[in-house]
């Protein structure tokens, strides 16, 4: 046997050394040639058999195939399947094809914008859309939602988050931020944890107001305004940081007094409750008079006219229907003729005249 063989022709040396039912038959024990069709299980798969045994390819054949299926030469040296150069170096340029595609093309979407930066440093913002930017890492890109609201709450999580109203009270208040991001660039560079800074700036900004108001009105009819007044406050102080964020809105959820004196408080309210109804009813009594004074005032102003223009006859008018509003409560009859008696009571003898009848 050949020592300069290959991997093929040294297995294929072995099993012709072999004896038994996969060695050669009537050889003599020589390998068998191409045209022997009557060897072992290595034969040529021609489908005709030679003493009971199917003919296939040579071993060697089918080594030469698949060094050449991975690019490998026809020779027998080396390891089977080796890729060749050639075939790594496509493999470099595909990678470097897929690599240069998925950092250089960016897709923004509508309610985003991609901040670019050329070895760390701000380049340009890219808009909603397909973007191109040379291939990482020379540029980068990270996307900033820009529309979407974001909310932080706050308060009311310990005796810390208590605030001192302007009458020396203190208060339990809980309330919520709602912000985004206008200026994706600023937000990205000059603020280290914008998330943070919000809470504080808005912790501070409430401390500030609540510090001007009483209980009362934190707890009243004012909240609307102090939840304008903190919005605006922290606006102010986030422009002058160029933190690129813009404040949607401040909205108080609780403000109460401390749990220990909540009920104390909440008795007080109801009281105040209570005056305030009875001062509206009795505001509303006074309307209601001041209202009929002014229609009896009215009136009499509309019967004065006519007495100015007729004094006897509205005088005698006026005397008649105030003797009738008089002698409607009454129970006497007067008459008034000659030869009569002034004074009758009717309504005695008309009384007497039942009576007597009832008796009978």
């Amino acid at each position: 046997m050949s020592i300069s063989l290959g991997w093929g022709g040294r297995i294929r040396g072995l099993f012709a050394d072999s004896k038994g039912p996969w060695g050669p038959s009537g050889n003599g024990g020589e390998p068998p040639s191409d045209d022997d069709h009557g060897g072992g299980p290595w034969g040529e798969p021609s489908g005709r058999r030679s003493g009971g045994v199917r003919s296939v390819a040579p071993l060697d054949e089918l080594l030469r195939r698949g060094r050449m299926r991975f690019g490998g030469g026809n020779g027998g040296g080396g390891l089977p399947g080796r890729p060749d150069r050639s075939l790594i170096i496509w493999a470099l340029i595909g990678f470097v094809v897929i690599w240069l595609i998925f950092t250089s093309v960016h897709s923004i979407a509508p309610g985003e914008r991609g901040v670019v930066t050329r070895f760390g440093r701000y380049s340009y913002t890219l808009g909603p859309g397909v973007g191109l930017t040379l291939p990482s890492p020379v540029d980068r890109v990270q996307k900033v939602d820009v529309e979407s609201i974001r909310t932080a709450d706050l308060g009311s999580q310990s005796s810390e988050d208590l605030m001192l109203t302007g009458d020396q009270n203190l208060l339990d208040i809980a309330y919520s931020v709602r912000w985004n991001v206008k200026n994706p660039e600023w937000y990205l560079f000059q603020l280290a944890q914008p998330d943070e800074t919000i809470q504080q700036v808005a912790e501070s900004a409430m401390r500030s107001v609540i510090s001007q108001v009483s209980l009362q009105d934190a707890m009243g009819d004012k909240r609307s305004l102090i939840e304008g007044q903190v919005a605006d406050r922290m606006q102010r102080v986030l422009d002058s940081y160029h933190s690129g964020i813009a404040i949607q809105g401040v909205a108080i959820q609780q403000a109460d007094p401390p749990a220990e004196v909540n009920d104390a408080f909440k008795e007080v309210t109801a009281a105040q409750q209570d005056a305030k109804s009875y001062v509206n009813q009795a505001n509303a009594y006074a309307l209601q008079l001041t209202a009929k004074a002014q229609g009896e005032a009215a009136a009499f102003d509309k019967v004065y006219q006519q007495y100015k223009l007729a004094p006897e006859v509205t005088r005698r008018r006026m005397y008649y229907e105030t003797m009738e509003q008089v002698l409607s409560k009454v129970d006497k009859t007067v008459v008034e003729a000659p030869g009569v008696t002034p004074y009758l009571p009717l309504p005695e003898v008309k009384k007497q005249q039942q009576d007597a009848g009832g008796q009978q």
